[in-house]
């Protein structure tokens, strides 16, 4: 059997690839090709576990959906977790591996390669076509003779490569031209086509600047891709919450504390006016959340530095209700205990905000499951758990939900604390924690199926054929 592949690549990080890859998911599915994502080596700190076992980057979740299939771990078989101070968490296979510091990372190249190809050949035996997804820029000159994502892994598997560039940022025509100027000789010809992505306007105009590129890299254009703003999909990193604005509308007014280290931020897509706080700001909110973090110490501690603490504390005075998701429902406690050194000095210990009487012991082991709950009033969901530590809580409060082994979570004086991401993602929850109706968001798979209209309308479908089927 002929396997067939295509890596979308892209010019930088954030050129749109994630999203190009989870459309030409769709269209190949809808093509009747039985087709799955992959991602040899993701950095993101908003991730998923699979049923299967391990945990996975949330965009190739994303795309998992979109071929119709439930997520495996062979989909992303390395992902980094950036635990700040230089250092990542390093999950392999979905399971944590060792936390390394970036010199260190790549002296495990061997092995690392190992893994993604037999991952990549699980994959390959049992689909009929696998969209890869690479990670920065395919022109990292750095990192060539360690690439494990990008056309290093291309050229190993006998894929040719899509290359996606921003147009929205400006410098597109030295992006296209510049990325292709670097590729080394035996690269070259695996990026047959580029994309130019995310333009605004009237595209008459653009037919020039597309002849250009044309001329200059001796490659087709698969395609002048326009902007949309009404389709969103789970974004991969905490970098696309820089520099978003609440969206217009009333409602409950909505805190969520914006942590360096913020992590499945994917749980707040119900909420898109609430707004991200950086520091402490005037008024009474309805609402304030602390969402999960990768390191809940440190982002304890960026909390105090700002005064924010103080602030919550003063919400909370002020009638607000305070919910804590993972890691903001650790800081909500009255201590965290971390004797394993998990996340600092082994020992160390902080006092957390009081808000709920629960005391948590960080822990090396990593829980990673699907659950399936209920609210106190009966409304059933779906959520996810992905945490190192284990929260002590009195047995005579409220839970926050119940789930098949018993209570989870707690509700206790106007707050909330729970280890569930993904609740929130649910509008009869949020609706009973807020207090109001919530609009539900759009069916993911009428989200998937405009994707790929998206992507057939726009593509030189001929060409893509062409080139890559």
């Amino acid at each position: 059997m002929v396997r067939r592949a295509l890596l979308v690549g892209g010019t930088s990080s954030h050129a749109g690839k994630s999203w190009m890859a989870t459309a030409i998911c769709r269209h190949l599915r809808r093509r009747g090709l039985r087709v799955a994502p992959f991602k040899a080596q993701n950095m993101s700190l908003n991730s998923y576990p699979c049923r299967n076992g391990g945990e996975i980057g949330r965009a190739q979740v994303v795309q998992a959906e979109a071929c119709g299939l439930e997520p495996a771990s062979d989909m992303n078989p390395v992902l980094l977790k950036p635990n700040g101070e230089g250092s990542s968490q390093v999950v392999v296979d979905g399971k944590v591996w060792r936390n390394l510091r970036a010199a260190e990372y790549y002296e495990h190249f061997d092995f690392l390669l190992g893994r993604v190809l037999a991952a990549w050949e699980r994959l390959a035996a049992r689909y009929d076509y696998i969209v890869m997804e690479g990670a920065g820029s395919v022109a990292e000159v750095n990192l060539r003779a360690r690439d494990l994502v990008n056309l290093g892994l291309a050229r190993r598997v006998g894929a040719p490569a899509l290359l996606v560039a921003d147009i929205d940022r400006g410098g597109v025509f030295a992006s296209v031209a510049g990325t292709f100027g670097l590729l080394e000789a035996e690269e070259a010809p695996l990026v047959p086509a580029f994309a130019i992505n995310r333009f605004r306007g009237d595209a008459s105009l653009f037919a020039g600047g597309i002849r250009f590129l044309e001329d200059k890299t001796g490659r087709k254009c698969l395609g002048l891709f326009p902007y949309e703003d009404s389709l969103a999909i789970d974004p991969e990193d905490g970098l696309s919450l820089d520099g978003m604005a609440p969206a217009a509308g009333t409602g409950p007014r909505v805190g969520i504390l914006r942590f360096p280290r913020v992590s499945n931020f994917t749980d707040f897509r119900l909420l898109p006016r609430a707004r991200w706080i950086r520091r402490p700001e005037p008024g009474r909110f309805d609402c304030v959340i602390l969402p999960g973090s990768k390191n809940t110490l440190a982002d304890l501690a960026w909390m105090r530095a700002r005064g924010l603490d103080r602030w919550v504390l003063a919400q909370h005075a002020q009638g607000a209700r305070v919910v804590g998701i993972c890691g903001g429902y650790q800081m909500l406690g009255e201590r965290i205990d971390d004797p394993h050194g998990v996340e600092s000095e082994a020992g160390a210990s902080a006092s957390g905000l009081g808000l709920l009487p629960v005391v948590t012991m960080l822990a090396p082991e990593k829980t990673t499951r699907v659950v399936e709950a209920a609210t106190p009033a009966g409304r059933k969901f779906r959520a996810y758990e992905i945490h190192m530590g284990l929260t002590r809580r009195p047995p005579d409060c409220a839970p926050f939900a119940v789930l098949a082994e018993g209570d989870e979570g707690i509700r206790a004086r106007g707050c909330v604390g729970t280890y569930l991401h993904g609740a929130l993602e649910d509008p009869g929850v949020l609706e009973e924690l807020l207090g109001t109706a919530v609009e539900p968001g759009e069916d993911k798979e009428v989200l998937y199926d405009r994707l790929a209209d998206w992507f057939e309308r726009h593509a030189d479908l001929r060409l893509f054929e062409e080139l890559y089927l």
